[in-house]
């Protein structure tokens, strides 16, 4: 750290201060918003002082597309590197992703591809996203001994699947999700997943399924 800079990482003067205002804009209202003086009056500062972190507006959405690039990408490539005894546990690592937003973010996602309609350099940047983060599901599928056209293809449908529900903006309450994961979980892989596999799995997502009828009785 600088001297003379601040060290609350709330403070409304620092780089991480606009970029979080600029993504709380374009979440809202899309990438013609994100504009500087609306920007300055959310955070109550001046407008000069943008200037001290960004040369202008385009280094600001420069910012923007490389911090949606190392959360988003990285957060999902990672995630296929995890590790794994088999591939089921491989998958869900991945269904992390969907949701925990620490990992990966849906409505960012959301909010990047609309943005891509309107521009050449975001829709190459999404272009190259897709690429990396289906070649990292191919390579998660070729570990675990599927061959490479195989794995290509359960790596497509995974992903493609993912970002349609992004796409149309579905909405989805955590116990349907749960009851849909092993399910979709069997279908990518062509294996059933384990009781131990999912109570893992619902662990570490703090969901604690219903005891069906059947369980109920004594």
């Amino acid at each position: 750290m600088q001297s003379g800079e601040q060290r609350d990482p709330k403070w409304k003067g620092s780089r991480d201060a606009w970029l979080d205002a600029a993504f709380e804009l374009l979440l809202e209202s899309g990438v013609d918003s994100v504009r500087i003086l609306p920007l300055a009056k959310r955070l109550n500062v001046s407008r000069t002082s943008f200037y001290w972190f960004f040369k202008d507006r385009e280094a600001l959405l420069d910012a923007l597309i490389e911090r949606w690039r190392e959360k988003n990408t990285e957060g999902l490539v990672g995630q296929t590197r995890a590790y794994s005894e088999g591939i089921i546990e491989a998958v869900l690592n991945v269904f992390d992703c969907w949701l925990d937003s620490g990992l990966f973010d849906a409505q960012l996602e959301f909010a990047m591809r609309s943005w891509g309609l309107q521009s050449a350099q975001v829709s190459r940047e999404i272009d190259a996203a897709d690429e990396a983060r289906i070649e990292a599901l191919s390579r998660m599928f070729e570990r675990h001994g599927y061959e490479s056209l195989e794995a290509n293809v359960r790596a497509r449908t995974i992903y493609l699947t993912q970002i349609g529900y992004i796409s149309m903006n579905t909405r989805e309450t955590l116990e349907v999700r749960m009851h849909r994961i092993p399910h979709y979980a069997e279908i990518f892989t062509g294996h059933a997943p384990q009781p131990r596999e999912l109570q893992r799995f619902h662990a570490r997502h703090g969901y604690e399924p219903r005891a069906t009828a059947t369980e109920q009785r004594p």
